[in-house]
């Protein structure tokens, strides 16, 4: 992307500034728009109020099919939602000519995917207790726990670069696409480009949302015998 120009490179042209440039930005623009959905909240609601109670309604309905419950969804509304508008301003200001997306840099996302990791075992190991936690590593059958654990470990390891790695190698993939067709075709080609831009930012922000809620749900929802 140093070939593009950036509003942030006026100011310094270092990499490292223009990431935490863009992710004040987007930390700002998630205040702005938070305090404009709540600053005068009405029975009714109107403009931002209603975007942002359509956003949390979705999101809490997202919540109660994976995790079985309106109370567990509700708990667990305010990490997943900040999750989900983080996510989808880091990659909505990409597409923005003069701008970079935050989530294009590994440092973010592996960021987001390290806090979701630590927490979703906290919460596991809170709810269930230390040692029931661990017990579901090792599988229903005791012989086959010297096989299970390891491969447990693994899989809940991998989950941290499945995380990062999907949402960073999307992202990143979109600011090239979108870089080359400006190259290429500055004027009309464009357009389309950043309706398909749009939705994956979209969609890239509800993946990681359901799947923070998806690996909660392992954590805190154990069956009996698994």
């Amino acid at each position: 992307m140093k070939d593009l120009f950036l509003f942030s490179s006026l100011l310094d042209s270092s990499h490292t500034f223009s990431y935490f440039f863009h992710l004040g930005l987007v930390a700002l623009i998630a205040v702005i728009v938070s305090m404009m959905a709540t600053r005068s909240m009405q029975l009714v609601p109107r403009g931002m109020q209603n975007l942002g109670e359509a956003f949390l309604e979705g999101v809490l309905s997202m919540g109660r099919d994976t995790m079985g419950s309106e109370k567990s969804a509700r708990k667990y509304l305010p990490l997943v939602a900040t999750l989900g508008i983080i996510v989808f301003f880091s990659n909505i200001i990409g597409i923005i000519p003069g701008f970079h997306s935050p989530t294009a840099s590994l440092n973010l996302t592996l960021s987001l995917a390290i806090i979701v990791f630590v927490y979703y075992h906290f919460e596991g190991i809170r709810t269930q207790g230390f040692v029931r936690y661990f017990a579901h590593f090792m599988g229903p059958i005791k012989l086959l726990a010297p096989l299970m654990f390891p491969i447990e470990i693994v899989s809940h390891l991998s989950r941290v670069i499945s995380l990062s790695f999907r949402l960073f190698g999307n992202i990143k993939g979109d600011d090239l696409f979108l870089m080359v067709i400006l190259a290429l075709v500055p004027y009309i080609a464009p357009l389309p480009a950043y309706v398909l831009l749009t939705f994956m930012a979209f969609l890239q922000a509800f993946i990681f949302m359901i799947l923070t809620y998806v690996y909660l749900a392992g954590a805190t929802v154990i069956e009996e015998g698994h």
